[in-house]
């Protein structure tokens, strides 16, 4: 048996606790902010909320899921994150397969890396943007206006590039002698085998598109048209008076903005197990080879 020697001993115990403090540090204040939606009034009001609901009280989430401004916000959200994800993936696919093909095989792939690399470096600002988007495109107020500007991530393209290009070329090659195209080879070889990088791209995308708040806040100058992020923080920001119905009279507005963002988590909380696996593989594959 390999002897460990003390020193060691007091790393790896050092290391434990260190994990374990930024593993609380991050599940804490999730259950103190579950704890604060099922709370009562008062006892919120008061700070007298830990880590389990005082006075339990379930009135923000029908408060909630009975506001039309909720359920047309969680629609557009929706809408834009299964659009932008599924735009997102495709784009990053068409862009990242040729990029990762050898030199030679692709004329002017060094031009196209360096605008790539540009683009991932610096944006046209926010005014441009705006114009472009808004006056030239005349996408606001439309969910398009959402999903395209951010319909390509750079980032996740070079990911995804550099994993299909640690990918054996021997496959492809014995695919095209037997007379595959480059869709055919793509589509039945390259993707089947980069199910890690492609849960990586599905995750980015995801969270991206969910949590943005920003483009629906200039976008967007309809309030249906706010998806549920941009609806949350003009909730903070200038919170209804909804205190005054006799219904909900004991409803604190601390339990109704922890039961927003405990909602808009969930998704979150719910798809990111699933993917784990591949997220860690995709990203230690896609960042090895340059």
């Amino acid at each position: 048996m390999k002897r460990v020697s003390i020193p060691y001993k007091i790393f790896t115990v050092f290391n434990y606790i260190v994990c374990v403090a930024l593993a609380l540090s991050c599940v804490l204040p999730l259950v103190n902010l579950f704890a604060v939606s099922f709370s009562a009034k008062a006892v919120v009001e008061a700070g007298g909320v830990g880590l389990w609901p005082r006075g339990f009280n379930a009135d923000a989430y029908g408060y909630i899921f009975s506001t039309a401004q909720f359920w047309n916000s969680l629609k557009v959200s929706v809408l834009k994150t299964v659009l932008g994800t599924l735009i997102t993936l495709i784009l990053t696919i068409c862009l990242a397969y040729p990029l990762s093909r050898k030199k030679g095989a692709l004329r002017g792939r060094s031009v196209y890396m360096a605008v790539i690399i540009f683009c991932m470096l610096f944006s046209g600002g926010l005014v441009p943007t705006y114009l472009l988007v808004a006056n030239t495109l005349n996408m606001k107020n439309t969910l398009w206006a959402l999903i395209l500007p951010g319909g390509v991530q750079i980032f996740s393209a070079v990911i995804m590039m550099n994993f299909f290009r640690q990918l054996p070329g021997e496959i492809e090659e014995a695919a095209h002698v037997d007379g595959a195209d480059h869709f055919r080879s793509l589509f039945l070889i390259v993707l089947p085998c980069s199910l890690p990088i492609i849960a990586t791209v599905v995750l980015f995308a995801f969270v991206g598109n969910w949590n943005s708040w920003f483009d629906g806040l200039i976008y967007m100058t309809q309030p249906e048209m706010y998806p549920l992020q941009t609806f949350l923080q003009q909730y903070l920001k200038e919170p209804p008076g909804f205190s005054i119905g006799l219904v909900y009279k004991e409803l604190s507005e601390d339990s109704m903005a922890a039961a927003n963002i405990f909602i808009i988590m969930v998704p979150l909380i719910a798809i990111y197990p699933f993917l784990q696996k591949y997220f860690i593989k995709g990203i230690v594959l896609g960042s090895v080879k340059g």
